[in-house]
């Protein structure tokens, strides 16, 4: 190494500069450089002491020295200053590269779930053509990821008559209007049809600009299908109620009409537009019988259920329908009760002809009550219960004191009961006997002379319930 003397040190040229250079010192120029400083050349141990120490080698203090000491201490300084940057830059990159390693562990994750979900799962780039399409589309629509990646996904796997529907939606969701829970109808690949419940969520990118569509769906195929069984038969029932031969009509928990089928506006008269919403026993029931059909129906929105009752309606017409009903009690899913339903039995006809039968029935009581011949009559067990009032008037004795007595062993003469006794039952075996004569004994005890025709009673079925007796008074 060189040894400089006094004045060479202090020059100030190149030379002083360089020969600094050779001594590792690093010029204050430098002091704000980012590049590390050159490694100082090795000296002898013992000045290198000195000239730390600021002292020449006879020991005497030297200002190049304690220069030389101030420079090296900026020299560690900036060399600490480096050394700090280079830590603090590789300590970010691996901040950075972890967190990186995070996020991709995520998306790993997260790409894994969406596969494997039990959902389908699939979506849309903003030209509608398929960039998502999971495990569970691939299983329930037929077609492989690399089958629907990149197709149009309405034109290719949505029924054709919801086409412009989920195109909307999609529209939509693409402008970032999303849609929850709308049903789709999916084509796949067996032609066969799969219904899912789908939320179409809009797809942004990190920087929120929109690139496409998720849809998360939920397969509704089963239900779908049970729901449209069950719509099926509700079609059919309501078809049947409105068809019936039988006239079925209803009412909800206020009382008004619901249901109205098409025997019921026919034997009535009013339409179903016309008796919708009506109440029921105001406007259709006979004046005298609505308080007890009220009754009823009030009885059955408390769930007691009535059967076989009469009801007469007043037609349009204001004829009267006569018609037996069942008022049963109508529920909702949840058993709640909404109404009632009346199914019921025209028997207008039936009625007329019991009335008629009544009416003739009634005429017929007139004439044997009033007829100017004795008619008795007894039942099967010989007790009297047909007693005119010419037989009353003849004999004494009331219809009251008469009824239900025997008729042989009270009112016939002791010496003809037998004979008398044969010819009942005789006529009670279906046997009759005609222009019998018969004496009664009169409540005075006095005796009436009957000539009298025996015929056989019999009820609807043709079973004999008895005989009755029309007789001629032959006592004069």
């Amino acid at each position: 190494m060189k040894r400089k003397t006094r004045s060479s040190m202090k020059g100030g040229g190149k030379d002083s500069e360089k020969a600094e250079d050779d001594e590792g010192v690093v010029p204050d120029r430098d002091l704000d450089s980012l590049s590390p400083p050159k490694p100082p050349v090795k000296k002898n141990k013992k000045k290198n002491a000195r000239e730390e120490n600021g002292v020449n080698d006879d020991g005497v203090p030297d200002k190049k020295g304690t220069k030389r000491k101030q420079t090296k201490a900026k020299s560690t300084a900036v060399s600490a200053v480096f050394t700090s940057k280079i830590l603090k830059s590789k300590s970010k990159e691996s901040v950075q590269k972890i967190e990186d390693m995070g996020v991709l562990a995520m998306a790993h994750e997260l790409r894994q779930l969406v596969d494997t979900a039990n959902a389908p799962i699939f979506g849309i780039d903003t030209d509608g053509l398929v960039n998502e399409w999971n495990n569970k589309t691939v299983e329930i629509t037929g077609f492989s990821k690399e089958e629907a990646f990149g197709k149009p996904l309405v034109n290719t796997f949505i029924k054709s008559n919801l086409r412009k529907q989920v195109q909307s939606v999609m529209t939509n969701a693409i402008m970032g209007n999303e849609t929850s829970n709308y049903e789709l109808e999916f084509d796949t690949k067996t032609g066969e049809t799969v219904y899912l419940l789908v939320n179409a969520t809009t797809r942004r990118d990190p920087d929120g600009q929109i690139i496409g569509v998720v849809g998360v769906a939920q397969d509704v195929t089963k239900a779908k299908h049970n729901e449209n069984a069950n719509i099926a038969v509700a079609r059919e029932l309501r078809q049947l109620v409105d068809t019936a031969n039988a006239p079925i009509f209803g009412i909800d928990a206020g009382g008004r009409v619901n249901e109205w089928n098409d025997k019921t506006a026919e034997i009535t008269g009013f339409s179903r537009d016309e008796a919708f919403n009506k109440p029921l026993v105001s406007t259709f029931i006979k004046s005298n019988l609505r308080d007890n059909v009220q009754n009823i129906m009030k009885n059955a929105l408390n769930g007691m259920q009535t059967s076989n009752y009469e009801l007469e309606f007043e037609t349009k017409t204001r004829d009267t329908v006569y018609l037996l009903v069942n008022a049963t009690t109508r529920r909702d899913p949840d058993g709640t009760i909404v109404g009632v339903v009346g199914v019921a039995q025209d028997v207008t006809e039936t009625k007329k002809n019991e009335n008629a039968i009544t009416a003739v029935a009634r005429e017929l009581r007139q004439l044997v009550d009033t007829a100017n011949a004795p008619i008795f009559g007894i039942d099967a067990q010989g007790l009297v219960n047909e007693w005119n009032n010419k037989t009353a008037e003849i004999t004494g004795f009331s219809r009251d004191e008469a009824f239900n007595k025997p008729l042989v062993s009270t009112f016939i003469k002791s010496n003809l009961r037998d004979n008398v006794q044969s010819i009942m039952q005789n006529a009670l075996n279906g046997n009759e006997t005609s222009n019998y004569e018969l004496e009664f004994e009169t409540k005075t005890l006095k005796t009436v002379y009957l000539l009298v025709n025996a015929t056989t009673r019999r009820d609807p079925d043709g079973t004999i319930v008895g005989v009755v007796g029309v007789a001629q008074d032959v006592t004069e």
